[in-house]
């Protein structure tokens, strides 16, 4: 099942357990059951002073295992094999089972361990989705602080029939106590915030007594990791207010093209740009949404930016570095059944189609790539593409028109995504040169036509694009004094992580000279 070098890099992660705990297997006689026994009966052989193996479970899922630390009535179970991307999540949760402490802040693992209530979480995965291991290790730290939380994680691959009675057809997929609770990426925060009620305004009241900073970016990803790091390198006050640090780049899964590293994954690249601010001392803010920036009334004046929670931060200049999200194609049907067929990430969701037919909306990379991805797992791919040709690089559209269960069409306009019993069945497009519409019977439709700038909150504040970027000059400036800003949100051409971290250096630099200026 592992291999001697994972053997080892495990061996040397379990030597940090201390605490005795159990692992306790529900199988049965099937190929997956006996391939979570090996792994489990490896696992236990590297600390068998430490950990116990039981087979006698009696779970309903099989094959599953509990971890359960003596003397706690914790409950946390894996439903089938947690490799893959998961493979961090398990390890993780052995330690944390063995009482290594998580990295998270104290103030937080208090307020898990201080949630009242019945919590029964079961959240859905694949093993090839860069978004579940958030999910499933906030979830399972928190079955292992406090007991009154229980929680299950399912691989969608190895329990196909709750997969589709009920009815996912995105992942992750979490469910509190038999409801639908929430999908896609969360952050351990973001869930604790949902089952605190109380915990907006607390988090509101405390960020408000903040003092001033020299420099306040808004938004976490590479523009705004590069913008953080380059102010606090010259000693000021800097902080940063973000929804999700790492932004978008959590959601790349194959990086290539950063200078000096070969090849990395968003979530990785992510982490490392979070790893790098915190090491200035960088007050980062996660799980804040602006939701307005007030600007200076005077010359040297403080700006204000008003947070979603009802919290406000005050600096004396601002870069804004909020990024953009994926593109809606905006059609009848897409909102109806977004994660019910309808998908934006083939990655994360891909797996979930094995074996369907699906249509990608878009033609340049992206869409190509996801193409290419898809057409690898599902049954066939149909290409939609508005314009009169593919606009992707030559070489993945060649690899495209290579694959044997692809169809394209160029010079085609979505029109409608259909469905019925609350999923998916279909996807209508019309022939742009002859008007005639075509329908297209399916089960999935990855929508991947470009990026929508995140500044809706900026309108009437500062000067905005007929396509809703940030206007900016040379180094960064907006048209409102003190307020800079940095990115994918702006006017800045082409796209890329590298070009955003270099414009948010630039916009760091600007604020510096706007500081030692006034």
């Amino acid at each position: 099942m592992l291999d001697d070098t994972l053997k080892a890099q495990l061996g040397s992660y379990l030597e940090r357990v201390k605490q005795p705990f159990e692992i306790v297997a529900s199988l049965s006689d099937s190929e997956n059951s006996g391939e979570m026994l090996d792994l489990l009966q490896t696992i236990q052989a590297l600390r068998a002073d430490k950990i116990t193996l039981k087979t006698d479970g009696n779970d309903a899922r099989k094959p599953s295992f509990t971890l359960q630390r003596a003397g706690s009535s914790t409950s946390l179970r894996f439903a089938g094999l947690p490799l893959g991307h998961e493979f961090t999540s398990l390890v993780l949760a052995l330690l944390w089972t063995g009482g290594h402490p998580p990295k998270e802040e104290r103030d937080l693992i208090e307020q898990i361990e201080g949630l009242e209530g019945d919590f029964n979480f079961e959240v859905y995965m694949s093993l090839s989705c860069h978004n579940c291991p958030d999910v499933v290790q906030a979830l399972s730290l928190m079955a292992i602080l406090n007991p009154q939380i229980k929680t299950t994680v399912i691989e969608g691959g190895a329990f196909q029939n709750e997969v589709t009675e009920r009815e996912i057809m995105a992942v992750p997929m979490v469910f509190l106590n038999g409801q639908m609770f929430g999908s896609g990426r969360m952050e351990l925060g973001e869930i604790v915030a949902k089952l605190d009620t109380n915990a907006a305004a607390k988090d509101a009241a405390k960020l408000s007594a903040k003092a001033p900073y020299d420099v306040l970016v808004v938004g976490g990803g590479p523009a705004g990791a590069a913008a953080a790091v380059y102010a606090a390198r010259k000693g000021i006050r800097t902080g940063v207010a973000a929804e999700r640090f790492g932004g978008q780049v959590n959601d790349t899964m194959g990086i290539e093209n950063y200078p000096s590293v070969l090849e990395t994954n968003g979530p990785a690249l992510a982490a490392a740009l979070e790893a790098h601010a915190k090491s200035y001392d960088v007050d980062i803010m996660n799980l804040q949404r602006a939701e307005a920036i007030i600007p200076a009334t005077e010359p040297g004046g403080l700006i204000e930016v008003k947070l979603a929670n009802g919290g406000s931060l005050k600096s004396k200049t601002v870069i804004v570095s909020t990024g953009a999200r994926w593109r809606n194609v905006n059609v009848p049907g897409e909102a109806e059944y977004k994660n019910k067929g309808v998908a934006y990430c083939p990655h994360c969701d891909g797996p979930l189609f094995k074996g369907k037919r699906t249509a990608v909306i878009g033609g340049g990379n992206s869409g190509i790539e996801a193409a290419i991805d898809l057409a690898g797992i599902v049954a066939h791919v149909t290409v939609v593409e508005f314009a009169e040709q593919l606009k992707a690089d030559a070489v993945l559209v060649k690899k495209l028109q290579s694959l044997p269960n692809v169809t394209i069409h160029t010079n085609a306009q979505t029109t409608e995504i259909t469905g019925a019993d609350g999923k998916v069945n279909g996807l209508k497009f019309k022939d742009r040169a002859t008007g005639v519409e075509q329908l297209v019977e399916l089960e999935g439709v990855f929508v991947q036509i470009g990026l929508v700038p995140n500044t809706e909150f900026l309108r009437g504040t500062v000067e905005l694009s007929k396509f809703g970027e940030i206007v900016i000059d040379a180094k960064g400036h907006t048209s409102v004094p003190g307020v800079f800003a940095a990115g994918d949100c702006t006017t800045v051409p082409y796209k890329q992580i590298v070009i955003a971290a270099g414009a948010g250096a630039t916009a760091a630099l600007s604020a510096f000279d706007h500081l030692i200026r006034a």
